[in-house]
């Protein structure tokens, strides 16, 4: 019993070493990366002159949150995952699952449906403008967004980095066409998804016989050649300047959001003028166009099409032996992706009011992209998720003021949320290398449905 003591302590003891060896390593580390970023910051004068201000207070904060942070995970959560998964190997894999678990989706439509309600009654009419607009259309567009690239990129496996090219093709349709001949948005909202869907045919045909790199290189020259276009052709786009006064949707044509109009929503029903209205009716709007993504999406993988899709995905090769046409299986993939792109453009100018260049650039895509992969490639659920978590999150920082008394008062957090953007994908990744869902369930199943083990998937199984 003393031996094994021993070599318990012993053990302990070379753990807390390392953990303290690595911690110090990252503070160093971390010294050398921020110095000139947070520790030295130069300003301008009064007089235009070049002024250095030192910062080393904040400076040490960043060191040793570094060197705290990798301390604590090397001694105590590294650790703590690995018996959690040694013990959840032993253990068998056909649980039970929960019932929120189980109904999940169903939960999180409905407290979707009551959620502008909710804010009104919290926060008033238009004191819950900020929040349903900022925390919910936006995470709801970027949910939208990420459903289409996952047909793309989650289901058919190919990596696709010029996406946000079909989402300016659905709003700058929508903007011009409802200017010039002067559409519905239910209307345009349709020939919007074709004119992407029909685009996405276009970016399809040269790369038929292009994966991995080389798909990925392509596609997001295309992206921004279509951003370059909308720039340059100054003559229907108005380039740089952007197109304004995009037409309002309204209620099937019977009330209007238009002020002047006489069929004014707020006046027929005697309520208060207020832009709330709008933005509420613009939320369950884009509610609907997810869902419908979603419930396309779950029918297609159940179809042959969904499952030539995941076949591509596996092995391109094994799936031409199978006597699948993998020209028309890649061409429907990038189609239908691009079509719920176009969708979501044309919703993105109809909220807007005004589209520019600017909103369309590859950072757009990269962030869609992180979306998908970070909720697990091929899960809804997973991917919603992982919307609200980076999206949401980035704009919760706006509403954070009170850092500004930790770190000062000149401290702007939005300003930060790309790098949180980048720490929370790195931690996700070592923490889910799979995405918050890390199984990918098939379509067909030879004998029965079984669950894979979360060690499995990390290894790339299942």
């Amino acid at each position: 019993m003393s031996n094994i003591s021993n070599t318990n302590e012993s053990a302990g003891g070379n753990l807390t070493a390392r953990a303290l060896r690595e911690g110090i390593f990252a503070g160093i580390i971390a010294l050398g990366l921020f110095v000139l970023f947070v520790g030295l910051e130069t300003t301008q004068n009064i007089r235009n002159e070049l002024v250095l201000n030192q910062r080393w207070g904040l400076l040490a904060i960043f060191v040793i949150i570094a060197a705290v942070g990798r301390f604590l995970t090397v001694a105590y959560f590294q650790p703590s995952m690995a018996a959690r998964k040694a013990a959840a190997s032993k253990v068998a894999v056909d649980t039970e699952e929960s019932f929120f678990k189980r109904n999940f989706s169903k939960i999180a439509i409905a407290a979707l449906l009551i959620y502008p309600p909710l804010m009104v009654m919290l926060f008033g009419v238009q004191g819950s403008l900020k929040w349903v607009d900022n925390f919910g259309i936006q995470i709801l567009i970027y949910v939208m967004l990420a459903w289409g690239l996952n047909i793309v990129v989650g289901l058919a496996g190919l990596l696709d980095l010029g996406y946000v090219a079909f989402y300016a093709v659905g709003a700058y349709s929508y903007a011009l066409l409802s200017q010039q001949f002067g559409f519905s948005f239910w209307v345009l909202l349709p020939l919007a998804g074709i004119l992407a869907a029909f685009w996405g045919m276009i970016l399809g045909f040269p790369v038929l016989r292009l994966k991995g790199d080389y798909l990925a290189i392509v596609t997001l020259a295309f992206g921004e050649i279509i951003r370059l276009v909308l720039i340059n052709w100054t003559e229907v786009t108005k380039g740089t300047f952007g197109v304004s006064g995009i037409p309002k949707a309204s209620i099937f044509g019977i009330w209007s959001f238009d002020v002047s109009a006489p069929n004014n929503f707020a006046k027929a029903f005697g309520l208060p003028m207020s832009s709330a209205y709008y933005k509420i009716f613009l939320f369950y709007l884009i509610l609907a166009l997810a869902l419908l993504t979603a419930y396309v999406t779950i029918r297609l993988r159940r179809m042959p099409i969904g499952r030539a899709w995941e076949a591509l995905r596996e092995d391109e090769i094994a799936c031409r032996s199978l006597g699948i046409n993998t020209v028309t299986t890649k061409l429907t993939a990038f189609s239908i992706g691009a079509m719920f792109g176009g969708f979501a453009g044309s919703f993105f100018a109809v909220r807007q009011g005004f589209v520019s260049p600017e909103s369309f650039v590859f950072l757009e895509s990269a962030i869609i992209l992180a979306i998908v992969v970070l909720g697990g490639m091929g899960s809804l659920v997973g991917i919603a998720v992982a919307a609200v978590v980076m999206v949401g999150g980035t704009e919760l920082l706006r509403e954070m003021t009170f850092l500004k008394a930790v770190f000062g008062p000149d401290f702007t957090p939005e300003l930060y949320r790309m790098l949180i953007f980048g720490l929370a994908m790195v931690v996700v990744m070592v923490w889910k290398p799979r995405g918050f869902v890390g199984s990918r369930e098939p379509t067909a199943f030879l004998r029965e449905r079984k669950s894979v083990s979360g060690s499995f998937t990390k290894e790339g199984h299942g």
